[in-house]
């Protein structure tokens, strides 16, 4: 029995997931984007994993530079990922006109995110269309009040990402 392309991707969106932006880095290289396949995959260590699509200059740049960031956002703004959908543009100190500061692990934090992880890479795991790259989390905080914000999800959007590639 064929599955519904569009029974599948209306089931597959309602799976609760947080939106954020990953950063990345690899020598003088960093980009931005938008991610919403990020969750927590261990305890101990601490590992957070994020799956990219293997076409992306994120993901080119997780793969040279062995590090990540998670840069969750408030709900209350969400305008920000409409911005990071495509290769950020980097200059000043700046991913798109949003201030960044090197993380620990020299990964772009975003100094507007309400909180961070940054991560370096422990595995990675090819998956089709996507990566899974499994990352020790190395630092983390709260900033902007962020530990009394709540974090954005996509459906906080008009956004749709994941279920079956279109045209398929």
């Amino acid at each position: 029995m064929a599955l519904n392309p569009e029974t599948l991707n209306t089931v597959l969106w309602s799976i609760p997931n947080v939106l954020c932006l990953v950063g990345s880095a690899a020598g003088e290289e960093w980009n931005g984007m938008t991610a919403s396949w990020v969750t927590q995959v261990s305890m101990s260590p601490v590992l957070v994993g994020a799956s990219i699509d293997a076409s992306s200059v994120t993901h080119r740049l997780i793969t040279a530079g062995g590090t990540f960031s998670v840069n969750l956002w408030s709900r209350e703004d969400t305008r920000t990922f409409v911005k990071f959908s495509k290769p950020a543009d980097y200059r000043d100190g700046m991913l798109n006109g949003r201030r960044v500061r090197p993380g620990v692990t020299g990964s772009p934090i975003f100094e507007e995110a309400i909180a961070y992880l940054d991560c370096s890479v422990r595995n990675s795991l090819a998956l089709g269309s996507h990566t899974l790259f499994v990352g020790e989390v190395v630092d983390c905080g709260f900033q902007n009040d962020g530990e009394h914000a709540a974090v954005a999800r996509m459906e906080d959007t008009r956004m749709k990402y994941g279920g079956v590639l279109r045209g398929h």
